[in-house]
């Protein structure tokens, strides 16, 4: 069986990238972009760092900002109804995963008019045409979806999220400044970046895992590691460090998958809209625990990267213990809680359960698992 990776066409990095945008459309010949942004980027001036660039370069463009921090199936159809009013040719999306999410899912149903039911687009749908030009901008340093295949979608009726895989919905161009996430407040950014490292840490250990994808995680493990404190100090080399490591795990993760974490972090998002980073977090050591007798040498790479020392001559029981400290330790470190005791609530494990059961992480787990085991983890964190 082959290996695939799949990337951004163009990427563009470092302090003032966002300056390259309106080249980039111009160069293209796109006349008005649609920009997909949320909210509070709108209200304390994040997103207008580039729509000050495109209108200062004569670039037209519209503003959708209806977009909630787990983007629903709701806020997707009113994007794509948005699209097709604004007379938009190319996509700017400026945010966190939610924008960019959304971004996704109306540039693919804007070219692939027959999944205008956005639940059609769970799993891996067959979608033929490519989405509409994006150029994606990110605010946070977590997500990396400005370099994955992956969307994740908010269905509110069945209180769930759905996972949706494409190689179609990939943004063209990345513009990772990190100027762009100095505002990000503490909390957010020790979420964010925690999802980074969630990503890192599964994506290396994941069932799908080869040589080119450690070669992004192990690096993304260690830059995590170096920058995230500083970040959330709000440091001009933690906020660079964590552009980069957030990217680099994305380079990884979107093209060998996860595991039960996101499995599990997905149901707490759609049931309790708890911000993914935070369930993440709390879930990581606890799962890297559960499916450590399937990792075989893993965790001492993990525990190498994160900056243990003396791992070389460490047992397996050791190493093991030390990389699950690791993480337990920088989350302690960033604020993130230790404990699901403010957020879960006994009655409502089974559906969560059968939810991360049923989520398309799940497959990608290195240990096999079942719902009643799935319940037990949950548990075992009220």
């Amino acid at each position: 069986m082959s290996n695939r990776i799949v990337l951004n066409t163009i990427s563009h990095h470092g302090k003032g990238a966002i300056n390259e945008i309106p080249a980039i459309i111009k160069a293209r010949g796109f006349e008005k972009a649609f920009v997909c942004t949320d909210p509070d980027l709108v209200k304390f001036g994040v997103s207008a760092k580039v729509t000050d660039l495109l209108e200062a370069a004569g670039v037209a463009y519209e503003m959708f900002s209806e977009i909630k921090a787990n983007p629903t199936i709701e806020n997707v159809q009113a994007g794509v109804a948005a699209f097709k009013a604004s007379g938009a040719d190319c996509i700017v999306a400026i945010g966190g995963g939610s924008a960019m999410d959304t971004a996704k899912g109306i540039g693919i149903i804007i070219n692939n008019p027959e999944y205008a039911d956005v639940r059609s687009l769970e799993g891996v749908a067959p979608t033929k045409n490519h989405a509409v030009f994006t150029i994606a901008v990110p605010t946070t340093a977590g997500t990396a979806a400005e370099v994955t295949i992956n969307y994740v979608i908010t269905d509110v009726e069945k209180k769930r999220k759905f996972v949706c895989v494409d190689t179609n919905d990939i943004p063209e161009i990345a513009i990772v400044d990190p100027d762009m996430t100095a505002t990000m407040p503490k909390g957010l950014t020790a979420a964010t970046g925690m999802d980074a490292l969630t990503h890192a840490i599964e994506g290396y250990i994941t069932k799908g895992a080869w040589e080119m994808t450690d070669m992004f995680h192990l690096k993304a493990i260690e830059l995590i590691s170096k920058h995230l404190r500083g970040a959330v100090e709000n440091t001009a080399e933690g906020r660079e460090g964590m552009a980069l490591a957030q990217y680099v795990a994305g380079m990884g993760f979107s093209n060998v998958g996860l595991g039960i974490v996101h499995s599990m972090a997905h149901g707490l998002g759609a049931l309790y809209d708890t911000p993914h980073g935070v369930a993440n977090a709390i879930l990581l050591p606890s799962i890297m625990e559960y499916n450590a007798p399937c990792t075989g040498e893993k965790y001492r790479d993990i525990a190498k990267a994160m900056g243990v020392e003396g791992t070389e001559t460490m047992s397996q029981e050791e190493y093991r213990k030390a990389a699950v400290d690791a993480v337990r330790k920088l989350s302690a470190d960033v604020g993130i809680p230790a404990d699901l005791k403010e957020i879960l609530k006994d009655e409502d494990v089974q559906f969560l359960s059968e939810s991360a059961y049923a989520d398309a992480c799940r497959p990608g787990n290195p240990r096999d698992t079942s719902v009643e085991e799935i319940a037990e983890l949950y548990r075992a964190l009220i």
